[in-house]
């Protein structure tokens, strides 16, 4: 069962041990969040010039409007203001800096009625986050620029969260990955040849949870969860921010989500950096979780061979 906590006052400890059963925390927009939003708005107006961001898809063709994107989302990601206000947004809700390591954030975009899906506006299938390699002690932080709609957010197939869902990520190596793959993003404009970890089993997609805050506000969930993009069919391009967290003691003891079903090898754990003072991922750390990641995926891989 995943329950939704609304406004929690729960301290980040017992918060964090909920979001490994499955739980979802949301909250509403708070004075950093607030900020954050309207430098990405800022930034996303200056690029679209005169046009309205959200229903410019349909006045530019779809190679101009992933240009754009293209431009817009790296600029977005490594800004000095990022780093300055994610760390104001985690202290608001409790996350010791010293010990709370966060990585880049993210400019995502999803299109209406299909326009761009694919590449640099990647529409997600079903996927957990550990297909990607990602720790199964990440906490995914999500927040809308402009107000959102039911149909044109994101889906929780809740039921999966520890239930195994038959997968690729034993072909998903993440060092491979941004070496081959990651920059190639605004080629692919018509289609996606990348590969990435997909389902290989068909999924019940309902019942689904979907979640609608408010501009700026947030909501907090397992890397573990399998959740998706909702078919957009709003009219509307949504733009929203998400960032990925992890807490230095569970990354220490190994405490996190169950792991059911993935087999990638490599690890996120570099892209990650301390909220006090941007200091790395101890390395240590991260070579002891590639190492982990490639005895798992060794084992997945003996009864193909057998």
């Amino acid at each position: 069962m995943t329950t939704v906590f609304t406004g929690s006052s729960l301290n980040d400890d017992d918060r964090r041990d909920l979001v490994y059963r499955g739980d979802v925390f949301v909250y509403s927009a708070t004075s950093a969040s607030a900020e954050l939003v309207l430098f990405a708005r800022e930034l996303i107006e200056e690029a679209f010039g005169g046009l309205d961001p959200e229903t410019a898809q349909h006045e530019m063709d779809v190679e101009r409007f992933a240009g754009l994107l293209a431009d817009l989302k790296p600029r977005f990601i490594h800004h000095p203001q990022c780093k300055k206000l994610l760390p104001l947004i985690l202290e608001e809700v409790g996350c010791s800096l010293d010990k709370t390591y966060f990585d880049v954030p993210r400019l995502r975009t999803s299109t209406s009625h299909d326009y761009l899906t694919s590449g640099i506006s990647y529409a997600f299938h079903p996927h957990r986050d550990c297909w990607y390699s990602a720790p199964f002690n990440q906490i995914n932080w999500w927040m809308p620029i402009y107000p959102v709609v039911p149909e044109n957010v994101m889906a929780f197939h809740t039921r999966y969260f520890d239930q195994p869902v038959a997968n690729g990520s034993t072909r998903y190596d993440y060092a491979k990955w941004n070496a081959t793959s990651r920059h190639t993003a605004a080629r692919h404009i018509h289609s996606d040849s990348r590969e990435q970890p997909k389902p290989e089993e068909e999924v019940e997609l309902d019942p689904q949870v979907r979640i609608v805050p408010e501009a700026g506000g947030f909501m907090l969930f397992s890397g573990a969860h399998l959740h998706s993009t909702v078919p957009n069919t709003s009219g509307r391009t949504r733009f929203s921010i998400d960032f990925r967290t992890v807490h230095i003691d569970d990354v220490r003891a190994r405490r996190g989500a169950v792991n059911v079903d993935a087999a990638c090898t490599g690890t996120t754990l570099r892209d990650f950096r301390r909220c006090a003072d941007l200091a790395p991922m101890p390395e240590e750390l991260a070579l002891e979780y590639e190492a982990e990641a490639l005895t798992r995926a060794r084992q997945a891989s003996e009864p193909l061979r057998s």
